[in-house]
């Protein structure tokens, strides 16, 4: 039950709180203006027993608070432990989708753009994420076409006696054949960058203009190179959507409650044009919509992830004030959270709330057709229950050496990848499938049982063979009938897949084109592609370091240093003398020896 006992020390100053539950595990992380006055509305809170507030404050075993001097910083502070600590009654903004961003690498001295899934603190900039990545490769051709910057890999620019083919086909300024002019290639940067924030506009004005010069000046190969990209952004434009003749930057933000979930669009304009759109999903949050919307806000905007002049919101909302201050320190200029009462801002907002509403359209979608596909699963294959839970193990090794267990999740239909494993091998010494499969399952099933979390359906990738040691650990652990077993094998072509089930002798058969069997086959195949891109890790590691370690004089540290330096061991190996001897910590003599090594 919620403690109540620490309230009489608890000052009335902003500041932090955070509940914990017995295991020192936190449960929820919230801020407010007057913690004592926020604690003590806890203590008095009455809900029904399946209320998720009520559910909440009976796992809270102890409150620590943290006082700050102003609200700003307890909502800063707020935002930072959630994004830290990601507590379980939070409202935390996911998607479950890892959208491509575009990166430009601005803190290279030659800078390139190229697609990544993964924001980095290293200096450059990011745009996106992107929730179709057909138009976010479609940008990037379209950037890459207009704009002729580098496209080899790395933070350097590697010297070439001659030009790669980009060059020849005038997608490259040449940079690793000293053709490049700095200060050229660099506006052609600034220009990407234009593109990329949505100032398409501005910049076709400004080509014009350096058209009109280059045609004065009797540039005239310049001029049609300006001409041509002039086109290609004034088709992009065409393609926009406008939604506003002002020109501004604004970010709008659908709001829909539907039972105890909710749903927030954001909408993405830039100077009168939508550029993308973002959709998340938050499932039984304890808060009111207000402080729901607040803290997403809070959540959402960072140092990497800057608001744009005006935000546009369905309601008002806590901290409104104090949200504009941090955007604004954030931007580097005013910042504006409004809620519109007429004209074209509100026809911006019924497009964000039919987009959040349009959330939980797709969610019953995807759950009726879980629900018959679970239903047809259950019958089919006979369980005892729905498989709303499932797992699968696959083992990858090439000989016994680099071995990994792979085990994925799938609940209600769709891949769970937080909850995705490799396991390495500890106890396996060489090629034995099944004393891997025995360890990996006595691993994973002894925390389950321990953390009562036992999938519904467990798919093991075999026959007969597989699945028999599977069950044997089954029935070490006593979890044989805890749950459904599956073994999935390939056979002939002719026979297609066959499904073992224990206790059963003859194998299940279903037609090709069964969902069911589809479905299995999808599960089956994750594990496999998630195990081998996992064992090529491990396998390319080891045929780095046994390359490396071969050279005499050549350790950990020094090892490290060259792979941080030339980024791989074949540029290692092309390296001149002079290129080596300038990597920090490697002297004249182990640079000799590396040379020799690799040209000798």
């Amino acid at each position: 039950m919620f403690p109540t006992d620490f309230l009489k020390t608890v000052p009335k100053t902003p500041g932090v709180y955070m509940m914990l539950n017995k295991q020192s595990r936190i449960l929820y992380i919230g801020k407010a203006k007057n913690l004592k006055n926020r604690l003590t509305s806890y203590s008095r809170f009455s809900g029904t027993d399946h209320n998720k507030t009520t559910v909440m404050l009976t796992k809270v075993h102890k409150v620590d608070t943290l006082l700050t001097n102003t609200e700003k910083e307890a909502l800063l502070l707020e935002a930072s432990l959630i994004k830290k600590h990601k507590p379980k009654y939070n409202i935390l903004l996911r998607d479950d989708k890892n959208y491509p961003l575009i990166k430009v690498t601005v803190q290279d001295t030659w800078p390139r753009i190229h697609m990544t899934r993964k924001r980095l603190k290293d200096g450059a900039k990011y745009f996106g994420p992107y929730a179709s990545s057909s138009s976010m490769w479609a940008t990037l051709r379209l950037l890459s076409n207009m704009f002729p910057l580098r496209k080899c890999k790395g933070n350097k620019v590697r010297p070439r006696n001659r030009p790669c083919l980009n060059l020849q086909m005038g997608q490259c300024l040449g940079p690793c054949v000293n053709l490049a002019d700095p200060v050229l290639y660099m506006d052609q940067v600034k220009k990407v960058i234009m593109v990329l924030e949505g100032k398409n506009r501005s910049l076709v004005s400004e080509l014009k203009q350096e058209m009109e010069k280059a045609s004065q000046a009797l540039l005239f190969e310049r001029a049609a190179e300006l001409r041509d990209q002039i086109s290609a952004l004034a088709k992009t434009l065409e393609k926009q959507i406008i939604v506003s003749s002002h020109f501004k930057n604004q970010d709008v933000f659908g709001y829909r409650r539907q039972g105890t979930s909710v749903a927030i669009a954001l909408i993405f304009v830039r100077e009168g044009l939508i550029t993308n759109s973002r959709n998340f999903f938050i499932s039984n949050p304890v808060e009111n919509d207000t402080t729901i919307l607040s803290q997403a806000l809070g959540q959402y905007y960072d140092s990497k992830t800057i608001p744009a002049k005006e935000i546009l919101l369905p309601f008002p909302i806590e901290d409104s004030t104090i949200l504009e201050e941090h955007y604004t320190e954030l931007l580097g200029s005013t910042v504006r959270l409004h809620v519109p009462q007429r004209g074209d801002k509100v026809q911006l907002l019924q497009m964000a709330n039919s987009n959040a509403a349009h959330v939980f359209d797709e969610k019953e979608k995807k759950e009726r057709s879980w629900q018959g596909l679970a239903a047809s699963m259950e019958k089919l294959l006979h369980l005892d229950t729905i498989p709303d839970h499932i797992e699968c193990l696959d083992i990858s090794n090439t000989s016994g050496k680099q071995a990994v267990g792979s085990l994925v999740c799938f609940k209600r239909g769709e891949a769970a990848k937080n909850m995705f494993r490799h396991y390495k091998i500890k106890t396996v010494d060489g090629p034995d499938d099944y004393a891997m499969m025995k360890e990996v399952l006595e691993r994973r099933f002894t925390r389950g049982i321990n953390e009562n979390n036992l999938p519904d359906l467990f798919i093991v990738d075999g026959g007969r063979g597989q699945l028999g040691m599977a069950m044997h650990v089954a029935d070490k652990l006593g979890i044989r009938d805890e749950l459904d077993w599956i073994g999935i094998a390939k056979e002939k072509q002719s026979e297609g897949e066959k499904l073992y089930k224990p206790g059963r002798k003859n194998p299940i058969l279903l037609k090709g084109h069964n969902p069911v069997l589809l479905y299995l086959m999808n599960i089956r195949d994750e594990s496999h592609r998630f195990g081998v891109t996992f064992h090529r890790k491990l396998r390319a590691k080891v045929s780095i370091a046994s390359s490396l370690d071969t050279i005499p004089g050549i350790g950990r540290d020094r090892k490290e240093k060259l792979l941080k330096h030339f980024g791989s061991v074949k540029r290692i190996s092309m390296a001149s003398l002079a290129e080596l001897k300038a990597v920090p910590g490697i002297g004249t003599s182990t640079a000799v020896t590396i040379y020799n090594h690799f040209n000798i």
